[in-house]
């Protein structure tokens, strides 16, 4: 079947963050093709740790489900040296939240929920395997993409190129375009086994264990009895001969060994990893845009690789079906690579730490980690260096959309540029978390708002033709919508009248005070231009 001629929006890459963008684009009502190369998901575990944050967007595109119920849920672990425990920490979480903190899948059921996601619209998004982008032509107007497919070179214009296509991106070397940052030489070699075990679900790791002296190794426990061993290897040792089995075997079955775990187990897959801490300077080239590996490289320790590529698809979706509905200029893309580039500099900035204590790059940092070490050993103080400080989302302080605070006593932790604080709320008696309200459109949040502003909720809604969401969280008894919990007023501040304007993906834009109806649909008609128009019939009437 030949390509079309022409799509809205091209994707090079159907791995997990190809996929899932293609997914929340259909969300929006727009058309996307995604091409890739291989013929079938990625093979072997690759990225396994999937985030809270990350659970909520692919629930926005209703791939949660099946993620959360295949996936393992963890909240901490424990760090060994030698063979004593010197760390053993937990990531925050309570019995009322939505998601796990962590989720253990492999990545290829990531990318066949996402592609299960696609197909909720599939007159909107569709998937070409075994097609690769081989060049590019990029205007002022769109893009003209080479593809070979089905044994034949065919061409398709593009209005939109969005370059999802990993680490080693055609699209990013067809454009010039290179990664700037640090490689670390330390080499891990990645394994997985499948062995029945009855050890909690939780992130292990040892360092100079005697079953591999010398070394730093990590353990994952995995869906379907397959466990992750990562294991350092020394640096004068032959990368290809390193993930030879006969090389391999024998140091995973060492460690299983020291650990008791004495049932019967066979390799399942192996390769080999070094950490890398590289970016593009920007991440909008025209009408090109880059998201995940193909936009930074960063490493795993922390498992912020795959979590901030679909981190990008949360942020990049809304933003470019604005622009494609004509309901914002396309400068609302640079706000796209601004606020990337931020998340991703502190990411690799959290990535640069872990990695210089799982894989000392010199002398120096091998004596502090393991000072630090054995001071662990009976100095509590010292434990949290050790800590690997798991992903979390980053806030957009600098944000060119943050509007100017305007609830500051709220506290810091809904102000604007912030990831917005989950609440569980009850909804005519029935649960309601605030994360699954968005991936659509904008959330108008009020506490306690009174009949005025109620109905200027209302009225937004309606000039929105249902587009923005109003919540209205009122007192037990005076109305549906309840904080039943009391997680909002404390996560959110308990002034009447307290409005916040949430971006799609969950952001907070804005808030205040009990505000006049011209200060929200100022802060609106940047994005629903038939408000402002609403507005001037108003003022004319």
């Amino acid at each position: 079947m030949p390509l079309p001629a022409h799509v809205p929006v091209l994707i090079a890459g159907g791995g997990p963050v190809g996929l899932t963008l293609a997914a929340l684009l259909a969300e929006y009502g727009i058309a996307s093709l995604t091409l890739e190369a291989d013929d079938d998901y990625c093979s072997g575990s690759r990225a396994i740790c999937i985030s809270r944050r990350s659970q909520e967007i692919m629930g926005w595109v209703g791939a949660d489900a099946p993620l959360t119920a295949m996936g393992l849920p963890w909240t901490g672990g424990r760090s060994y040296f030698r063979n004593s425990e010197v760390l053993h920490f937990e990531m925050p979480h309570d019995p009322l939240q939505r998601y796990a903190p962590m989720v253990n899948i492999q990545q290829y059921a990531v990318e066949e929920y996402a592609h299960q996601a696609m197909q909720r619209h599939p007159e909107l998004a569709a998937l070409r395997w075994s097609a690769r982008l081989v060049g590019l032509r990029a205007t002022a107007t769109g893009v003209s993409a080479e593809v070979d497919a089905e044994g034949s070179r065919q061409t398709v214009r593009a209005d939109w190129l969005i370059a999802c296509d990993g680490g080693r991106s055609t699209v990013r070397e067809a454009m010039g375009l290179k990664l700037e940052g640090m490689q670390y030489e330390g080499r891990y070699v990645i394994v997985d086994i499948e062995q029945e075990s009855t050890r909690p679900v939780e992130r292990l790791a040892w360092f100079d264990p005697p079953s591999n002296p010398g070394s730093t190794l990590l353990m994952h426990r995995q869906p379907g009895n397959v466990w992750r061993v990562d294991y350092q290897i020394r640096d004068d040792e032959d990368p290809q001969e390193a993930v030879k089995p006969e090389n391999v075997l024998p140091r995973v079955q060492s460690h299983l060994d020291m650990i008791g775990e004495t049932a019967p187990w066979k390799p399942l897959w192996i390769s080999i990893y070094n950490a890398k801490c590289l970016t593009l300077d920007r991440y909008r080239h025209g009408r090109v845009l880059f998201a995940g590996d193909a936009a930074h490289l960063v490493p795993i320790f922390g498992v912020r690789g795959l979590n901030s590529g679909l981190d990008d698809a949360g942020n990049l979706a809304w933003k470019l079906a604005w622009v494609m509905r004509g309901l914002a200029p396309d400068s609302l893309l640079d706000s796209y690579s601004v606020e990337r580039v931020h998340a991703t500099r502190q990411n690799l900035a959290y990535g640069a730490k872990s990695t210089e204590f799982m894989a000392p790059p010199d002398f120096g940092f091998r004596l502090m980690r393991e000072a630090a070490l054995r001071l662990a050993l009976s100095d509590e103080r010292v434990r949290p260096l050790i800590n690997p400080r798991q992903s979390a989302p980053i806030s957009y302080d600098a944000s060119p959309l943050n509007l100017e605070d305007g609830a500051p006593q709220a506290g810091a932790a809904a102000a604007p540029g912030q990831p917005a604080p989950e609440a569980l709320l009850e909804d005519a008696g029935a649960p309601l978390y605030l994360s699954a309200c968005f991936g659509t459109g904008f959330v108008a949040l009020a506490l306690d708002p009174d009949a005025g502003l109620a109905a200027e909720l209302d009225a937004l809604a309606a000039a929105t033709h249902g587009a923005l969401r109003p919540l209205r969280v009122l007192k037990a008894g005076n109305g549906a919508l309840q904080d039943a919990h009391g997680q909002l007023r404390q996560r959110y501040g308990a002034q009447a009248g307290t409005v916040y304007l949430l971006r799609p993906d969950g952001y907070v834009l804005g808030r205040w005070i009990a505000p006049a109806a011209a200060t929200l649909r100022a802060a609106l008609a940047p994005y629903y231009p038939s408000i402002t128009l609403d507005a001037r019939k108003e003022e004319q009437a």
